[in-house]
């Protein structure tokens, strides 16, 4: 089963959008919200792209809108990983 892991979304924030001065996000990030670890709703707009592209998969949009730390956004990306397996 595919599997979003934190070690590859951290991965991605920093390809997509950088890494902000002073922001450690190999720490434990899980429960920061993003904004405090300097990515913004582009940032991660441009992360659920590569997911979607690269799991051939479609994300519900309003609910990644309300996930505000890694921890909710991973819960949803692989909540939809895991249904498109189970089909």
């Amino acid at each position: 089963m595919d599997r979003l892991e934190l070690d590859r979304l951290t991965e991605l924030l920093r390809e997509c959008a950088g890494e902000g001065e002073g922001v450690d996000v190999d720490g434990d990030v899980l429960d920061t919200p993003f904004l405090d670890l300097g990515y913004d709703s582009l940032a991660l707009l441009q992360v659920t792209g590569v997911i979607e592209r690269d799991h051939d998969l479609m994300l519900d949009e309003e609910a990644l809108d309300e996930a505000e730390t890694p921890r909710q956004y991973l819960d949803l990306v692989n909540g939809a990983l895991a249904a498109r397996t189970a089909a």
